[in-house]
């Protein structure tokens, strides 16, 4: 068997892989929605793609998905550019959900469409430069789309703003020329029940809503409690484990 035959072979096997894990996935959200009296149209799907190579993302974009997730700045990078290669008429967009560092807002810029894990007004700030930077040079035409992230329990070592402090951050996002508030993000911390910390984060969100009409994102929820979230209002689940497997 020739090389070319066993790759078109191992990308079906993967496909078949991703599709059936894709549409259990799905189901689950619809069931959650439904049990919530809520239309499962409302509820979006972000891939959680860490770790994973480029070549599962584009099995992904062929089953229909376009958004993704990225925790590294490095890894989203080369990962978007590497998409982009192997399917270049797909309009993936990229998100970066984990931690980060100022000194990453730079290179960020000129390929993602959304940090969904913003913390502080320091990170606001360099976001914000660092997209002006991105228009002025031409690497960008849309503005940088932020979440803040809510920490619901206050541990600054899991990352997240207190919910007393999103308010604030939240105004600070929207007064900037070259990002656009989307809402807020959450990850329910160990130790706490989730449909608890679900709770406490739609009424964070509702409180969002309220003075920034446009920022109607909630991403709460993931494989292991993403039921929980859509019970209480989350629009966009983020999906790695249920979705590409475990490492």
């Amino acid at each position: 068997m020739t090389e070319a035959v066993a790759g078109a072979r191992d990308d079906g096997e993967r496909r078949a892989e991703l599709a059936g894990s894709l549409a259990a996935v799905r189901e689950r959200v619809a069931a959650a929605a439904r049990s919530a009296g809520r239309d499962p149209a409302e509820v979006g799907l972000l891939a959680v793609t860490k770790t994973w190579p480029a070549s599962d993302v584009a099995l992904l974009t062929d089953l229909g998905l376009t958004a993704f997730g990225e925790n590294k700045e490095q890894e989203g990078a080369a990962k978007a550019a590497e998409l982009a290669a192997l399917r270049p008429d797909v309009a993936a967009h990229w998100h970066v959900v984990g931690r980060l560092q100022r000194n990453k807002a730079r290179s960020l810029a000129r390929w993602a469409h959304a940090v969904d894990s913003v913390d502080s007004a320091r990170l606001v700030d360099a976001l914000e430069r660092a997209a002006a930077a991105a228009f002025e040079a031409g690497e960008r035409t849309t503005l940088l789309e932020v979440l803040v992230q809510v920490s619901v329990d206050g541990d600054p070592d899991r990352g997240g703003t207190p919910v007393d402090e999103v308010p604030g951050l939240a105004d600070r996002v929207a007064a900037c020329a070259h990002l656009r508030l989307g809402g807020v993000m959450a990850v329910a911390p160990q130790g706490v029940e989730p449909r608890e910390a679900f709770a406490t984060v739609w009424e964070v969100a509702q409180g969002v809503r309220a003075t920034h009409a446009g920022a109607v994102t909630l991403s709460a929820g993931m494989s292991g409690d993403l039921e929980a979230a859509v019970e209480y209002g989350s629009t966009v689940v983020r999906v790695g484990t249920a979705l590409l497997g475990r490492r």
